[in-house]
């Protein structure tokens, strides 16, 4: 059947949708979360702690694994808010839901998580939506953390490099001269950290289960970014628009990682919706398997650009 519900690792009631290709799983009992994507000869692509598997009910946020609607910037309440109450969903077509958990309340706040799977291939589409149900204006961002298995490889692509002009004649305009790239760090980040490398086309950041957090963010305008593991390749898609005010010193998207799992982070605009107003975050998410592993940017170019690019 194209959706079903379907128990899954302790919870009785979880959203099945899948084609010939792929197979995602949501969770209603708490969440909603993305729990599993996966090809359907293939692995879950994404982490599940393993403690947290089939619990409900708890009284502070459990981080759980998969895709969660966040809310951005980052504080000590609403962002930790315990999505762990029962999720009410309704189709939207043969292979699409949208899953709306309780309000939340004492923050003035309706989620929506609405997902399309593509009657052919992996394409899973995403879309967070969060509606100011409140009294008052309240500033936010949608954010959408994707938290991945262990063991892989991030692929982060770069803008083009270009030369500098030299003399003013040599510059067609004063953005010649202007940085093209905006790269945040948080306070636990390390350039010497053996996990990242920072290359001329991309950065390439790799999950290790022996060492703790790392996280940078970008005003990322490439359009995707991509995690190899074990042969499988997921791909994000979202976009940029310019302009706009993002979040955390303008991050469209953040990374992060520890000895569990490698999070790959969007992040929407940061905006003050008057009450009844909402503020919406989308993202397509692909898988790709077999791929031949990446080790250097020549092997980026030779086995993930093609993907990516369709060629």
């Amino acid at each position: 059947m194209p959706m079903e519900i379907v128990a899954y690792r302790g919870w009785k009631n979880n959203l099945r949708i899948a084609n010939n290709v792929a197979e995602v799983i949501v969770t209603l009992d708490v969440g909603p979360r993305i729990i599993s994507y996966r090809l359907h000869d293939g692995v879950n692509v994404l982490k599940n702690y393993e403690s947290q598997m089939g619990g409900t009910g708890e009284a502070e946020w459990q981080i759980r694994g998969g895709h969660r609607f966040w809310i951005a910037p980052e504080d000590l309440t609403r962002t930790y808010y315990p999505d762990n109450r029962p999720v009410r969903w309704e189709p939207l077509g043969d292979l699409a839901a949208r899953c709306v958990p309780p309000p939340e309340t004492e923050y003035g706040l309706q989620k929506v998580m609405e997902l399309q799977l593509d009657q052919r291939s992996s394409r899973l589409d995403v879309r967070l939506e969060v509606t100011n149900i409140g009294a008052a204006p309240t500033e936010l961002a949608p954010w959408g953390p994707t938290v991945m298995a262990p063991g892989g490889v991030e692929i982060i692509p770069l803008p083009p490099k270009r030369p500098h002009p030299g003399h003013p004649r040599n510059a067609r305009s004063p953005a010649d001269y202007a940085p093209n790239l905006k790269l945040i760090l948080w306070p636990y980040f390390d350039f010497t950290d053996p996990r990242w490398t920072f290359g001329r086309r991309y950065i390439l950041l790799r999950q290790d289960v022996t060492r703790g957090p790392t996280k940078i963010g970008l005003d990322h305008r490439l359009g995707w970014v991509a995690y190899l593991n074990s042969g499988t390749l997921f791909v994000k898609r979202f976009d940029y628009r310019e302009g706009a005010v993002y979040p955390d010193m303008g991050t469209r998207y953040q990374t992060f990682s520890n000895e569990d799992m490698l999070e790959m982070e969007t992040v929407g605009e940061l905006v003050t919706l008057a009450p009844g107003e909402s503020a919406s975050l989308v993202e397509s998410w692909e898988l790709h398997a077999p791929v031949s592993p990446v080790r250097t940017e020549e092997d980026v170019d030779r086995h993930i650009l093609p993907i990516v690019m369709g060629n």
